[in-house]
């Protein structure tokens, strides 16, 4: 055990320097990565560590070894995931998303801030036996980094929340800072991961002025469906005035149209309405109506997990795609 301790410890480069960083990533053994210049090799027999959230190794299957390199952004990108009007896949769009930029190679934290605790109930977490959870990071000022939990998906972590969370737009009404407190609690763990995805519950109230606050984008996710554009106005008011006097950072960089059915006029006009109002910001993906997706949360798993070929899942990871490569 020590021996393989200290192998998955290490990385050795093609001169034959070797490096005992914390901070490194896991590959697969028998592989070569290569950046800017250097190649690493991995160990012949054992998983091996190199820069964690900048390169993915594959490994060889005969001939010469391939590589893959993964480029993270230079700073944390904070995505809150917010719509006020209920049952647009907000959630479902948070677990799918988040788990298929995991699976890029890049460390991905969810902070499920939906009293329903969807998001981590959908990432395999069991939030009837949470120790801490993000409303004691709120309300309890507990660390942050103390309610993290490991997902069902590797490189995918969460801050669960469960029902202790349904009264703290109450609580925090006479709390001091009560719009930054979740800002500040992030700001102490954002450094760790590559992306920190937030996923707000239906409502314009404190919990989503937090995540807005916290964040430096807004992911919107839009159903197509009549009412698709009903209440976006209100929600990118509420952007607006948090840009002008809590975070002058904060922008809509991203809308994702969801539950589109091929089959109806309806869909293809509401998108089209969509890409009319927000243009590019709107990505090339749409995210299809299917069984599949909905089952998925029923086995604790995204169905990019679940199901990798369906065809929801492909529609996931092709919007995921999008959202690291910044074309929204």
């Amino acid at each position: 055990a020590t021996n393989a301790a200290a192998s998955l410890n290490r990385v050795t480069d093609s001169a034959g320097t070797t490096s005992t960083t914390p901070g490194w990533g896991l590959v697969s053994p028998n592989a070569v990565v290569r950046s800017c210049g250097s190649t690493w090799n991995t160990d012949r027999h054992l998983a091996t560590l190199v820069p964690r959230g900048t390169l993915r190794a594959i490994r060889s299957r005969g001939g010469a070894p391939r590589y893959s390199e993964v480029v993270s952004p230079t700073t944390p990108r904070i995505l809150a995931v917010a719509n006020q009007k209920g049952g647009v896949g907000k959630t479902t769009a948070v677990v799918n998303l988040s788990a298929s930029i995991a699976a890029l190679g890049h460390r991905v934290l969810v902070i499920d801030l939906d009293p329903q605790g969807n998001a981590s109930t959908g990432l395999g977490i069991d939030i009837r036996t949470l120790e801490h959870s993000v409303y004691d990071v709120l309300l309890h000022d507990i660390p942050i980094e103390d309610a993290v939990q490991s997902s069902s998906v590797a490189n995918l972590f969460v801050v669960p929340a469960n029902l202790d969370l349904a009264g703290a737009e109450i609580e925090l009404v006479p709390a001091m800072g009560r719009e930054t407190r979740l800002r500040r609690a992030v700001e102490r763990v954002a450094s760790d991961y590559a992306y920190v995805f937030i996923d707000c519950p239906p409502s314009l109230g404190l919990l989503t002025v937090n995540a807005l606050t916290a964040a430096h984008e807004v992911l919107v996710p839009v159903q197509c469906e009549y009412y698709a554009l009903e209440g976006l106005a209100q929600l990118l008011r509420n952007i607006e005035l948090v840009n002008q006097n809590l975070n002058p950072t904060l922008q809509v960089s991203t809308i994702l149209c969801q539950m589109y059915d091929s089959r109806t006029k309806l869909s293809a006009e509401v998108v089209a309405d969509v890409r009319g109002h927000f243009g590019a910001k709107v990505l090339h993906t749409v995210i299809p109506r299917t069984v599949r997706i909905a089952e998925a949360p029923s086995f604790g798993k995204p169905v990019v997990v679940l199901d990798p070929s369906s065809v929801g899942a492909q529609a996931y990871r092709a919007a995921a795609k999008e959202v690291v490569d910044g074309r929204a």
